[in-house]
């Protein structure tokens, strides 16, 4: 297991303001709203989720991060899961003509709006059961998706991203190393359940038995 970090630059090219998260639409309503994970979400007010969540080229450079890495080639199999939308499975096929992709995401909405060009590969569905064989991908990823579990569904996704990976696996995950960070992180996020230190995840990684790489995104 290797620490890699392939998102920061893409975090940090997003500007924050926490305090008027929370001032300026009530916080439990927007949670309960972007935990339908509707369009509310995906495309509806920045307070309850992205702000509409579109296409704009910014998981281009974490694609070929991706396929330069882990030596991805025409015919490399390749998993996402909690794709959203399916942009970085798209980018990965530019990257990589002949790649195959297949995403899950628990959104049905996302699904149906997802990238054209991917959502044949993409399926409504769970992350503690992912319904493939064991040992069916090249490169199984999960990129800001598992901190939204809770502690029993964390420790089972673990367990299946290891089971369908025959090879490679990257997980990214929200985090915070100070109280500061801390803070930032409960003011932002709209839907997370496992708030953790670097040392609590790398205690989640290792009770399930996963041993691909990983990173941490921090809200400074």
């Amino acid at each position: 297991m290797a620490y890699m970090d392939f998102l920061t630059a893409v975090h940090k090219s997003t500007t924050r303001d926490y305090l008027a998260r929370v001032n300026e639409y009530p916080k439990a309503q927007a949670a309960a709203l972007a935990k339908n994970w509707d369009v509310d979400y995906w495309d509806g007010s920045r307070h309850t989720g992205y702000g509409g969540y579109k296409y704009d080229g910014r998981w281009r450079p974490v694609a070929d991060a991706l396929a330069n890495h882990y030596k991805l080639s025409r015919g490399s199999t390749v998993l996402d899961v909690g794709c959203g939308k399916g942009f970085l499975l798209y980018e990965l096929t530019q990257a990589v003509p002949g790649l195959n992709v297949r995403g899950i995401d628990v959104s049905a909405y996302a699904i149906e709006n997802a990238k054209p060009e991917v959502r044949p590969h993409l399926l409504a569905g769970t992350a503690a059961q992912l319904p493939f064989e064991a040992d069916s991908f090249d490169l199984v990823i999960s990129i800001t998706t598992l901190h939204n579990l809770y502690c029993f569904d964390l420790f089972k996704a673990l367990q299946e991203i290891e089971r369908v990976s025959r090879k490679d696996k990257y997980i990214c995950v929200e985090s915070y190393r100070n109280e500061s960070e801390k803070v930032n992180l409960l003011y932002w996020q709209l839907t997370c359940e496992m708030f953790c230190t670097p040392d609590e995840w790398q205690w989640w990684f290792d009770r399930a038995g996963y041993t691909g790489d990983h990173s941490f995104i921090y809200f400074e």
